[in-house]
């Protein structure tokens, strides 16, 4: 009963996270069982029966925030699909070892990549256009087979990338990874059915981890609609950071006392890039303070009365309108710093 309440706990840990940065339930739930001495099949399976539920919960959850573009969700969950069924179907055969340091490498560039982004006041890609389906279709088609061979990788591949395409918000791009992942997880559970049939499932183990992520989806989804964009870049980058560290650093046989300078390094890295994501943060809430209340302190356009206006002073309108016209160019400008603040 003690093993089931730690499962549930850890379920709904690692909801919390991967609904709020779009990441790390497969990894945390399929870390422990691992670690618990649990097969890495079954483990895998197990965790993608369990993600059925809670990936369910998490994109109505993101859906009735607003999280959610349906759009790149169908261009990428089918993918993702074929994908998540042919590793799952495979896994006993296919070895992703090799292909890890590679993988963590490109994690730990685009994590480094947010890192700098986000430490810095955000500019709008506004000209980049919408996300095509020959960029979406090969992300999903790897990350879903990523995530079934691993346990856990739909969120590390497919967040981190469309972050850095620059084309939607962070919490849409959560919204979307979390919500297409449900089709993820479905064709990754038919696929270890049909390798390692019902015994392959341990049932009581993806109850836990159900029961914990179905409680914190709901939160999670609110959780990314309230942080602002910059504070969640410059996590995420620090957590994919850190996590694809580890695997570079045991690919390279590196021991001893290394790894913990390396971590401490990384870490103190992270802080900073938080540390200055706050303060561009706080620069850019202070300006677009200054701009609306520029525009609330400018006069109404030439030959409107102003909202305050008696009806009495309509009749002076004439007085008002070269004062009026010149506050109209003044909310231009006003208009034009906006869109400098936005980015």
């Amino acid at each position: 009963m003690r093993k089931l309440l730690v499962l549930a706990l850890v379920g709904l840990a690692a909801q919390l996270v991967d609904g709020a940065l779009g990441m790390a339930y497969g990894l945390t739930s399929s870390t422990l069982l691992l670690f618990a001495g649990v097969a890495p099949a079954a483990a895998s399976a197990s965790v993608h029966l369990a993600e059925i539920g809670t990936t369910l919960a998490a994109g109505v959850s993101h859906w009735r925030f607003g999280n959610v573009d349906w759009r790149v969700v169908g261009r990428i969950a089918l993918p993702g699909a074929i994908g998540a069924f042919a590793g799952a179907t495979f896994l006993s055969s296919i070895s992703t070892e090799a292909a890890a340091p590679w993988m963590a490498a490109i994690l730990f560039t685009l994590g480094a990549y947010l890192l700098v982004r986000f430490s810095r006041p955000l500019r709008a890609n506004r000209a980049a256009g919408r996300l095509r389906s020959r960029f979406l279709a090969p992300l999903g088609l790897v990350a879903g087979f990523v995530d079934a061979t691993g346990g856990g990788g739909w969120g590390p591949v497919a967040t981190p990338a469309l972050l850095v395409s620059g084309r939607m918000e962070p919490r849409k791009v959560i919204g979307s990874v979390d919500t297409s992942e449900f089709v993820v997880a479905g064709a990754a559970s038919i696929g270890f059915l049909i390798g390692l049939g019902s015994e392959g499932f341990l049932l009581p183990t993806v109850a836990a981890l159900l029961v914990g992520g179905l409680i914190a989806a709901p939160i999670a989804a609110w959780l990314v609609r309230i942080v602002p964009a910059q504070l969640l870049g410059a996590v995420i980058g620090g957590v994919i950071v850190l996590t694809n560290a580890r695997t570079l650093l045991s690919a390279g046989g590196v021991g001893g006392s290394a790894p913990v300078v390396v971590y401490v390094l990384l870490g103190a890295a992270w802080l900073a890039a938080v540390g200055l994501a706050v303060r561009a943060l706080r620069r850019t809430r202070q300006a677009r303070a200054t701009v609306e209340a520029a525009l609330a302190a400018s006069p109404a356009p030439a030959g409107e009365p102003a909202a305050s206006a008696e009806p009495g002073e309509s009749a002076r309108s004439g007085e008002s309108a070269e004062p009026a016209s010149g506050g109209s160019a003044e909310a231009a400008e006003s208009r034009k710093l906006a869109a400098a603040v936005e980015g």
